[in-house]
């Protein structure tokens, strides 16, 4: 494919969060397919293009690790900030930390890294400047220079993800030789449907390489 790419991540430690856990965090055994499209867009993302992940190879042992984690039960309101800014209201805009604050534990991945191979499709907001070759050449150069919108993260932001790019002509790193029906794990999230907007599918490791099926696969279930 020729608009597809490969992408080298690691970390020291991740949480790919799993959405029936409601109370502490417990990390999915591997990097969700949503979280690895997330990285890519890190790096580069415009209207013109959609990212998809077909494959994720994993190259190191799974390891957990239970740590204890300060979070902020509250966030600022954006109702509130509207009516400061409009003379509406005098409430102040922060949140007070030291009251929001509280201690969860969390099941997390410790060493990881990971290989993502993807492309991206046009969508219908593509202009006339855009190419699939231009999308795939602004990637390619700034996955060399390390350069990202944001800082791509392993779940959350604390988690920081190195990244770098495999070349098409070099031979992929070595999976790990492991087969493991991992369950049922979060494909992605569709946030313009008002029903379900949370799909799955059924992931199986086979020797440390995790297929994705693609967009509208009968495989996905909400």
């Amino acid at each position: 494919m020729s608009h597809g790419v490969r992408l080298l991540i690691s970390g020291d430690r991740a949480c790919f969060t799993r959405p029936e856990m409601k109370v502490e965090r417990v990390s999915y055994d591997v990097i969700t397919p949503s979280a690895a499209r997330g990285i890519l867009e890190a790096i580069h993302w415009k209207p013109a293009i959609k990212w998809v992940v077909d494959a994720i190879h994993v190259l190191k042992p799974v390891k957990f690790q239970s740590v204890r984690r300060n979070e902020v039960k509250d966030r600022a309101s954006s109702v509130n900030a509207r009516r400061v800014m409009n003379g509406q209201s005098s409430n102040p805009l922060y949140i007070d930390v030291a009251e929001s604050r509280q201690q969860r534990a969390a099941l997390i991945l410790t060493e990881v890294a990971y290989v993502i191979e993807a492309h991206f499709v046009m969508t219908e907001r593509a202009g006339e400047g855009d190419s699939a070759a231009k999308h795939l050449d602004i990637f390619n150069r700034r996955a060399v220079k390390g350069q990202c919108y944001q800082q791509p993260c392993m779940g959350t932001r604390e988690f920081e993800a190195y990244f770098s790019l495999v070349p098409h002509d070099q031979p992929l790193p070595a999976a790990i030789r492991e087969t493991r029906d991992l369950g049922f794990m979060l494909w992605d999230i569709d946030h313009a449907s008002p029903g379900m907007p949370s799909m799955f599918f059924r992931a199986r490791m086979i020797d440390g390489v995790i297929a994705v099926p693609p967009p509208g696969s009968e495989e996905i279930a909400r």
